[in-house]
C-alpha cells in the first residue's frame, strides 16, 4: 500500500466537482486501500479522493482513526438523501492544516452509497459521523468547511494559509 500526498489549500482540485465512479475495480479498491493507510497515517478521521489530487467521488470516514475496523466506511459515489437538525461544533481538515473553526452541520445525516464490493449501501448516522460524511461529501462537491464561515473569518484563513505556502526565506 501506497502513502498519499495530502493535497493543501490552493489546490485547485478542492473546488472541483469530482467525477462519478462509473464500476469498481481494482483501481478503485488500490486507491481507497492507500487512501485508508493515508487517512489512518495523518492521522485523520476522514478523506476524500480530491484530498489526495484524484477526481474521483470516493470517501473513507473511521472515526476510530483504526482502532476498530467496523468503524471503517468506504463509499463510492456517496449521496446525502437525508439530513435533519444542526449541530455547531469545530472541525478541522487534513487538507487545511491548522485551522479549526466552528462549522453548522446536520445533526442526522441518511447516506447512500457503493462499497467496495458493488453494494449499495445506506448508512444513518448521526454526532461525529454524521458531520465526517457531510464533511467528505462537500469535499467530492467542490466544497471546503471554511466556506461555512463568515466572508471576514473566510478571508483571515485564506490569508493564513497563503502565507503558509509561500516559500521561506533562508538567508
Amino acid at each position: 500500500m501506497l502513502i498519499l500526498p495530502i493535497v493543501k489549500y490552493g489546490n485547485s482540485i478542492l473546488t472541483k466537482k469530482s467525477e462519478a465512479i462509473k464500476n469498481i475495480n481494482q483501481k478503485i479498491v488500490d486507491l481507497a486501500k492507500n487512501m485508508v493507510k493515508t487517512m489512518h497515517l495523518a492521522p485523520g478521521i476522514g478523506l476524500a479522493a480530491p484530498q489526495v489530487n484524484i477526481s474521483k467521488r470516493l470517501i473513507t470516514v473511521d472515526i476510530s482513526v483504526g482502532e476498530k475496523s467496523k468503524d471503517l466506511i468506504i463509499l463510492a459515489n456517496p449521496e446525502l438523501l437525508d439530513q435533519e437538525g444542526k449541530i455547531i461544533h469545530e472541525e478541522g481538515c487534513l487538507s487545511l492544516p491548522g485551522i479549526q473553526e466552528k462549522v453548522p452541520r446536520a445533526a442526522k445525516v441518511l447516506v447512500k452509497g457503493i462499497d467496495l464490493n458493488g453494494n449499495e449501501k445506506r448508512i444513518e448516522a448521526d454526532g461525529l459521523l454524521a458531520r465526517v460524511l457531510c464533511h467528505e461529501i462537500d469535499h467530492l462537491n467542490g466544497k471546503l468547511f471554511i466556506d461555512y464561515l463568515s466572508p471576514l473569518k473566510r478571508s483571515i484563513i485564506k490569508k493564513k494559509l497563503k502565507k503558509q505556502l509561500e516559500p521561506k526565506n533562508i538567508l
